[in-house]
C-alpha cells in the first residue's frame, strides 16, 4: 500500500498542526516536500523562517539582511516559542539539523505535543564528532564569522549534505535551497553556549531523534550520545537510524520514508 494512502487512512479524529523548523543554510523552502505530503494527509503545516530569512531564496542568496548576522540560538528559539504559544493547539514540532536542536529546546520549555529532531545538532553536553567538526571547519576559518553571516560553498554542500547525489542534482539542490547563515550559532553549538536542555525533564513531550548512517554533518555517534542522556528522563524518547542516508535526507530521493516515519511516530506518541 502506498505510504501516502496509509497516512490518509490512518488519520486521527483531531487534525494536528505541524510546525517545521529549518536548520542552518536553509530557508523554509527545504520543507516543501514534507509540507505537501502532510497537507495531503489533512494536516495544517507551518514553516516559519528564522528572523531575516523570510524572503525568497534568490534574494537571500544575493543580499542577506544585516539582522541575520546578529542572530543567536536564543533569539531563534525565542522566535519559534512566540509563534507556537500563539497557536490554538500544541503542534507537532519537526526540525532538521540546527532545527532539530531547536525542537529539543522548545520541548524542554514545555511546548509541542511531540517533537521529531531529524539528524539534529546536539545540545550542550554532547561533544561534536571529528567528521562533524571537519564539516563545520569552513565556518570557523572564515574571518570574523562569529559576528557576520557566512556562505556555504557548493563543494561544502556536496561533501557535508548530499555526497550521494549526482553532481547535477547537488547543483540543483544548492541553487534551490542554500542561503547564508549566521556564523555565531556554530560557535554556540561548539562551545555549548545557549544550547542547554534538561535531559532529565520528565514533563516534556515525546521526542524522536533520527540519524543518517552516512551523515557527515550530524554524526550518528553524536545523536546516539544525546539519546543516552535522555534516558535520565521518564518522558518518551526514541532513536531511529536511517541506513545509507546523508544529512540531506529530508529532500534527497527516498525522503518519503523519512517523512512518513516521522509523522507516524509523532501521531502515535503525541500528547493531547
Amino acid at each position: 500500500m502506498d505510504s501516502e494512502c496509509y497516512l490518509k487512512r490512518e488519520e486521527t479524529e483531531m487534525t494536528k498542526t505541524i510546525v517545521f523548523v529549518h536548520g542552518a543554510w536553509m530557508s523554509p523552502l527545504c520543507w516543501e516536500h514534507f509540507s505537501k505530503r502532510y497537507e495531503a494527509a489533512g494536516y495544517r503545516c507551518l514553516a516559519p523562517a528564522w528572523p531575516g530569512d523570510e524572503r525568497p531564496v534568490p534574494e537571500l542568496q544575493r543580499a542577506p539582511l544585516p539582522e541575520l548576522a546578529g542572530l543567536s540560538v536564543g533569539k531563534i528559539v525565542g522566535h519559534y516559542e512566540r509563534i507556537i504559544r500563539d497557536l490554538p493547539e500544541p503542534p507537532i514540532l519537526i526540525g532538521h539539523s540546527f532545527g532539530g536542536l531547536f525542537v529539543q529546546m522548545l520541548l524542554d520549555r514545555g511546548l509541542g505535543a511531540a517533537g521529531v529532531a531529524i539528524n539534529p545538532a546536539t545540545p550542550r553536553g554532547v561533544l561534536p564528532g571529528p567528521i562533524a567538526l571537519w564539516s563545520a571547519l569552513p565556518v570557523f576559518l572564515a574571518p570574523f564569522s562569529w559576528r557576520r553571516t557566512v556562505r556555504m560553498s557548493r563543494r561544502s554542500f556536496a561533501w557535508g549534505f548530499a555526497q550521494d547525489l549526482p553532481p547535477d542534482e547537488q547543483r540543483a539542490a544548492y541553487d534551490r535551497y542554500v542561503v547564508p547563515t549566521p556564523g555565531r550559532i556554530y560557535y554556540q553549538a561548539a562551545l555549548g553556549l545557549g544550547t542547554r536542555v534538561n535531559y532529565a525533564n520528565a514533563s516534556r513531550a515525546p521526542l524522536l531523534l533520527t540519524a543518517g548512517e552516512k551523515d557527515r554533518t550530524a554524526e550518528t555517534g553524536m545523536i546516539r550520545s544525546a539519546y543516552r542522556k535522555y534516558q535520565r528522563s521518564s518522558a518518551v524518547t526514541a532513536f531511529k537510524l536511517f541506513p545509507g542516508r546523508t544529512h540531506w535526507l529530508i529532500a534527497a530521493p527516498g525522503w518519503e520514508e523519512v517523512a512518513d516515519y516521522a509523522l507516524t511516530w509523532a501521531r502515535e506518541h503525541a500528547r493531547g
